[in-house]
């Protein structure tokens, strides 16, 4: 059964999300092909790629990992109950950011798509998302 929900509609989308910063820092890691991930981890996100598994992990999982890592960062929900399917969405999101010279790393889940800016900027994109909702309300 395929189930389809979710805001398709992205003028919708942008004026009704009210974007919000998640608690903790967090960064990427790497488990190199073949390497056991190590124990007591507990990833935000996992992903498998042809080099080894890909974790977004919290600061406090990193520091005892040991794992190669980058990108430091902050979570910022958008919390709008997006589809899959929805269509420009997350391109207009990506636009404003651009704009303003931020690199982002987007995560789609189920309900929602999540946000991950460099930490010293986080502030500076939940205002810009905020901005843009309401721009979006005219």
């Amino acid at each position: 059964m395929v189930t389809t929900g979710g805001v398709r509609d992205v003028k919708t989308l942008l004026r009704t999300m009210q974007p919000t910063l998640l608690e903790g820092s967090w960064a990427y890691a790497t488990v190199p092909k073949g390497k056991a991930m190590p124990q007591g981890l507990t990833p935000l996100a996992m992903y498998e790629e042809p080099e080894g598994t890909s974790l977004l992990l919290s600061e406090k999982d990193l520091a005892k990992s040991g794992l190669p890592h980058a990108f430091f960062c902050r979570g910022i929900s958008l919390n709008v109950n997006s589809s899959l399917y929805a269509i420009g969405f997350l391109a207009a999101i990506s636009e404003v950011l651009a704009k303003a010279a931020m690199s982002i790393n987007i995560v789609s889940a189920y309900h929602r798509d999540y946000l991950f800016v460099p930490t010293g900027r986080a502030e500076e994109a939940l205002e810009l998302l905020k901005k843009l909702a309401n721009d979006s309300k005219k």
